[in-house]
């Protein structure tokens, strides 16, 4: 199965600062502040929604299509993904903008202070999916606006099979757009918060929703994952116990990449699910959502562990 995602790609920028900014910001001041922070460190991490959900198909040995926009300073990053399998051919370089960055410093009393520039993203809807070639699924995660709505309708008016995944941006999507966006979506991902959101700005009930889209897929953190399909009774998966939690960036990312891998296999959505939940697993005990890697014997294990031998057996034989 050949899966191109589209959606953002970007790098952070993460900063510490040892004292609180309460202390540093005058209250009768704040028409004219002016301040600057000398901070402890600078960590830069590789991210992006459609770059983290690449970056972990590829982790699993497919090779995605990832559909972005970015600057011309993308270069070292492009070579990070590719040698981890991404196919970078659907990336767009702007001339003019840079690769959108996410600055944030964090304060002792973890206050934040961040901006994120979107540049290239604003470019993302010129990208012509059909220069692709042959797609057998896309999935359409967050990015600009307009390109979401483009390449969403372009699988619309193709033919071509596509998953929804509008989580991020729904807070700045008005009822119509979110609805355009899930309209023939063979999957819908979202989260419990989201899902809830969705309705809300839609006004639809879960039952239209899933009149909609064929499959819905809802995570809920530490409660595992909800499968949902018209007619069938809901599939419930747990997740695979955490050794440690050390950052929970792109967690989302990673089930998704996971349950895409295990339906490109050809494994039912119960598998799909618990092969998610798997490498939401090694993303969380990992800080960065692309600094994880899989151990095959090590994986089984966890998934014998977790949900029996049947499945550990049916998902290692494509580790």
């Amino acid at each position: 199965m050949r899966i191109a995602v589209s959606g953002s790609i970007a790098s952070d920028h993460l900063m510490t600062f040892a004292g609180r900014f309460a202390e540093q910001i005058l209250p009768d001041q704040l028409a004219s502040i002016s301040v600057s922070f000398l901070v402890d460190d600078l960590e830069v991490r590789r991210g992006g929604v459609a770059a983290n959900i690449c970056f972990g198909l590829g982790s699993l040995g497919l090779s995605p299509v990832l559909v972005g926009a970015v600057g011309s300073d993308f270069g070292e990053y492009r070579a990070w993904l590719e040698q981890h399998g991404v196919d970078t051919s659907g990336v767009l370089v702007s001339e003019t903008r840079h690769t959108a960055r996410f600055v944030c410093t964090t304060d002792t009393d973890q206050n934040q202070i961040a901006s994120f520039y979107p540049g290239a993203m604003s470019e993302a809807a010129t990208i012509d999916l059909g220069a692709l070639g042959g797609l057998d699924l896309v999935l359409i995660s967050p990015n600009a606006p307009d390109a979401m709505q483009a390449h969403s309708a372009y699988c619309r008016d193709n033919g071509v099979a596509f998953a929804a995944d509008p989580s991020q941006q729904l807070a700045s999507l008005d009822a119509a757009a979110i609805r355009s966006l899930l309209d023939g979506a063979a999957i819908l991902f979202n989260n419990a918060y989201e899902a809830a959101l969705l309705e809300s700005k839609t006004g639809w009930s879960a039952d239209q929703i899933l009149a909609t889209v064929g499959t819905r897929v809802t995570t809920h953190g530490a409660d595992g994952v909800v499968i949902e399909r018209a007619g069938t009774e809901a599939i419930r998966v747990g997740v695979v116990p955490a050794d440690t939690v050390a950052d929970p960036t792109g967690v989302g990312d990673a089930f998704r990449a996971g349950f895409l891998a295990a339906r490109s296999w050809g494994l039912g959505l119960d598998r799909a699910a618990q092969t998610g939940c798997l490498l939401a697993t090694h993303c969380v005990e990992t800080l960065g959502p692309q600094e994880y890697s899989l151990d095959p014997a090590a994986a089984r294990k966890r998934l014998e562990a977790a949900y029996g031998a049947a499945a550990a057996a049916e998902i290692a034989a494509h580790l």
